[in-house]
C-alpha cells in the first residue's frame, strides 16, 4: 500500500510474512497465492506491500539462481504484490515449536549473520519495484545480551561496517539504494533508542539507521516523544517502522489479571516483560518467569513482548500499547516531512494467541491481517496522507 505524504512524497506500508513460516521457495510461493493475494483482495485494493521473511535456505537459493529470483518476481507481479523491504531478524526456524533464544542467533558476531544480509540485500535490489530506487532490510540488535561481551560487540561492529561497504558497492552496481535497520529489543545487546544511538554514532549512518518497533518501544516503556527526539539529536535515521502493540497489564496483583496474562504464557516465543518505577526498568526474560517469580514489582503496570493483533486487543482486564503505536506513528509522519517511509505491521504471534482468539483456519487469518492493515491505513490518512491506487 502507497501513500502520499503531504510533502509530496511516497509512504509504504506493508504486513511482514514472518506470520507465515515457510523455509523454501516454493513455499514462499504458496504463501503468496494462500494469504498475501487474498489479504490483498480482502482490502479491495490493486497493490499490496509485503515485508518477505525469506529464510536462510531461501536466501541462499534466490541470491544464487537467477531463475528462482525471477520467478519470485513474476509471481509478486501477477499477484498485485510489491515489496519494498524484507525482516532479516529470524534466521532460521521462525515457524518451530520452541523459538524462543533461538531467533537471536547467529548473532553479528557470526559471519553468517553478515553473509545472510548481504544476500537478501541482493535479493531486495532486484525485487523491487521499478518506480522505487530504495529499500530496507531490518535485523537483530547485535544478538541477545547473555554472553555478548566486548570481543563480540567489536567483531559486529566490524561486520556493519563491511555490509555498508557492501550496500554502497550494490547501488553503484544496481542504482538501487538498500539500507539496514537496527531493530532494538528488550533483552537484546542494543534493547533501547538510546543503547541505539550508541551504537550507531560510530557506523556509517547513510546505510544503517534505526528500525523502530513499537512494541519494543513501549515494552521497555519508552516515551515515543522522548525517544524519536533523542534520534533526531543524534541525526539516527529510521530508515523502517514495524507497527505492532505490546500486551499491556494495569494491576498485575489482582489475580484475574494474573489468570488472564496466564493465557499468554506459551512455548513458542520469547516474551520479555517489564515494570518500571521511576527510572528503573524491572526485568525478566520471559512472562513465565514474571508471574511465578519475585522479580518485577506488581504495584505498577507490566508490559510483555507478545505481539497482539492491532484491531482486536486482548479482554480487560488486559489491554494492548496501541496508543504509544499512534502517538509515535503522529510524530513520525505527522510533521512537515515523514521521519521513515517504510512502514509494516507485524504481528507474527497470532498462532501463539490463547487458543480462542487464534484464527480457525486460513480465512480467519486472512480476515484478520486485512483488519490490521485497515485500522494501520486509517491511522495514516487521519494524519493527512492520501492513500494511492
Amino acid at each position: 500500500m502507497r501513500f502520499r505524504h503531504p510533502d509530496g512524497s511516497t509512504v509504504h506500508l506493508a504486513y511482514c510474512t514472518n506470520v507465515h513460516p515457510a523455509e523454501t521457495v516454493d513455499g514462499v510461493l504458496a504463501q503468496l497465492s494462500t494469504f498475501c493475494e487474498p489479504v490483498r483482495k480482502n482490502l479491495g485494493i490493486e497493490r499490496l506491500g509485503i515485508g518477505l521473511w525469506l529464510a536462510r535456505d531461501v536466501a541462499r537459493v534466490l541470491s544464487r539462481e537467477p531463475a528462482a529470483l525471477r520467478r519470485l518476481r513474476l509471481a509478486l507481479d501477477r499477484r498485485g504484490l510489491e515489496v519494498v523491504t524484507l525482516n532479516g531478524f529470524p534466521y532460521e526456524g521462525f515457524g518451530a515449536q520452541e523459538v524462543k533464544y533461538r531467533v537471536y542467533r547467529p548473532n553479528w558476531a557470526d559471519p553468517e549473520r553478515l553473509e545472510y544480509t548481504g544476500d537478501l540485500a541482493r535479493i531486495l535490489a532486484e525485487l523491487l519495484p521499478s518506480d522505487v530506487t530504495e529499500g530496507t532490510v531490518s535485523t537483530l540488535p547485535l544478538g541477545w545480551r547473555t554472553g555478548f561481551g566486548a570481543a563480540a560487540a567489536e567483531r559486529s561492529h566490524d561486520a556493519l561496517a563491511e555490509l555498508a561497504g557492501r550496500l554502497d558497492r550494490l547501488e553503484s552496481q544496481t542504482g538501487r539504494s538498500v539500507r539496514l535497520a537496527v531493530e532494538p529489543e528488550p533483552g537484546c545487546a542494543v534493547e533501547t533508542t538510546a543503547d541505539a544511538v550508541a551504537l550507531l554514532a560510530a557506523l556509517p549512518r547513510h546505510r544503517i539507521g534505526l528500525c523502530l518497533d513499537t512494541c519494543h518501544l513501549a515494552t521497555s516503556f519508552e516515551d515515543p516523544a522522548v525517544a524519536l527526539a533523542a534520534l533526531q539529536e543524534a541525526g539516527v535515521g529510521i530508515p523502517k517502522v514495524q507497527l505492532s502493540a505490546a500486551l499491556h497489564a494495569d494491576n498485575p496483583l489482582d489475580p484475574a489479571v494474573r489468570s488472564a496474562l496466564g493465557a499468554f504464557d506459551e512455548p513458542r516465543f520469547l516474551h520479555q516483560t517489564r515494570a518500571r518505577v521511576g527510572e528503573v526498568l524491572h526485568a525478566t526474560d520471559d512472562l513465565g518467569p514474571a508471574l511465578t517469580g519475585s522479580v518485577l514489582p506488581g504495584t505498577v503496570p507490566w508490559r510483555a513482548h507478545f505481539h497482539v493483533p492491532l484491531h482486536a486487543p486482548p479482554a480487560p482486564p488486559l489491554s494492548s500499547t496501541l496508543g504509544v503505536l499512534a502517538q509515535s506513528l503522529a510524530l513520525l509522519v505527522g510533521g512537515a516531512t515523514p521521519r521513515s517511509r517504510h512502514f509494516e505491521v507485524e504481528t507474527y504471534t497470532w498462532q501463539a494467541l490463547p487458543p480462542a482468539d487464534r484464527p480457525a483456519d486460513e480465512a480467519q487469518l486472512v480476515d484478520g491481517i486485512a483488519a490490521e492493515l485497515s485500522l494501520a491505513r486509517d491511522l495514516l490518512t487521519g494524519l493527512g496522507l492520501k492513500e494511492l491506487p
